[in-house]
């Protein structure tokens, strides 16, 4: 169903058959003419949008936001002016102040050797003729071996990172590979892809850190972390093999540490049990002499006041601990020249049962 208007002049969406194309100069012309109805006065209204197009460009240009985790460095002609914390803030439009954000509370990283794909920063990863010789290393003892690793860093001094250093970033990349370079070259080939891998993180750290802060980069280097580290492909089958031996010398020498702390402590529990024995015997030993030897004391003392009487008790106490012990017992006065031949009752007695 067609719209009630049927003409198909150049002003209707609906005409059908060929439309000649708008007319420019008219089009040019219709706008000049409803721009006069709006600000009137001929000459002066061109003036007029020109303010207000000043105007809005001075708003746009004197606003400007910065993010939670960075902060922003403003320049006035040039010169450094001050640090700007993160929310919406204003400066002097048309150039005159220049406000680059810095991201000062975001982990940075770059990587030596290799490099993750979809990285925006130009200097995160090495460029594609530089991973291959930044990996080429020679250990204390002239071996070789092939060492990626990676820092992690943050802007802890936005005007430093900006305007001591023309590149700090590229910088930092020279930098972070001549510490490699030389902690490497202290240590065997051993050393570097076995055992010393902490040590090598931590004085790189180290060392990279004080030449970041003598160049005054503004940068503060949280961590160094060796990837991979391989001998040269023509070797590496040999370095495999040693490593294989390295790991059998380990299980062998925890085997034996095993066997060793099964049989030493058993050994060593006997000897202290049978070193307490023998201080247990000897303190018995002790008190028992000093227990009789304060006896044989006390018993002179007292003999000492009567030697009769303490005599006569003794000779009694005696008689008392050995006659129970004796079977046949023959009593005799000391007037007696003979033996009474007695029964012997509990002979009899003993022969009844």
């Amino acid at each position: 169903m067609s719209p009630s208007n049927g003409s198909n002049g150049p002003g209707n969406p609906w005409a059908r058959g060929p439309q000649s194309p708008p007319d420019i100069e008219e089009l040019i012309r219709k706008g000049q003419l409803r721009l006069k109805q709006i600000l009137p006065g001929g000459s002066g209204g061109a003036f007029g949008i020109a303010a207000l197009l000043l105007a809005v460009l001075g708003v746009w240009t004197a606003l400007y936001t910065v993010p939670s985790d960075s902060v922003a460095v403003v320049q006035r002609f040039g010169k450094y002016l001050k640090d700007v914390p993160p929310g919406l803030n204003w400066k002097l439009p048309m150039g005159i102040d220049k406000a680059t954000i810095v991201p000062v509370k975001r982990q940075l990283k770059q990587e030596f050797g290799f490099g993750t794909p979809g990285a925006t920063d130009r200097f995160q990863s090495p460029f594609p003729q530089d991973a291959q010789r930044e990996t080429q290393m020679v250990t204390g003892d002239l071996n070789a071996a092939l060492v990626e690793w990676v820092i992690q860093y943050r802007i802890a001094d936005p005007a430093k990172y900006l305007f001591e250093v023309r590149e700090p970033r590229e910088t930092l990349r020279y930098v972070s590979e001549s510490v490699m370079r030389e902690v490497v070259g202290d240590r065997t080939v051993d050393e570097v892809i076995t055992i010393g891998r902490q040590e090598i993180e931590n004085e790189a750290l180290v060392k990279m850190q004080e030449l970041a802060t003598k160049y005054e980069m503004g940068i503060s280097i949280d961590q160094v972390q060796l990837k991979n580290i391989n001998p040269p492909k023509p070797v590496q089958e040999s370095f495999n093999e040693v490593n294989q031996a390295q790991q059998e010398k380990e299980k062998l020498i925890n085997e034996a540490r095993r066997d060793y702390n099964k049989v030493i402590p058993l050994a060593e529990g006997e000897k202290d049990q049978r070193i307490r024995e023998a201080d247990g015997y000897r303190l018995k030993r002790i008190n028992e002499a000093e227990g009789d030897a304060a006896r044989f004391t006390s018993l002179l003392t007292e003999y000492k006041k009567a030697p009769e009487v303490t005599r006569r008790r003794i000779y009694i106490e005696t008689l008392q601990e050995v006659l129970p012990g004796i079977d046949s017992k023959i009593i005799v006065d000391q007037t007696t020249h003979g033996i009474l031949p007695l029964l012997n009752l509990d002979a009899q007695n003993g022969e009844k049962k």
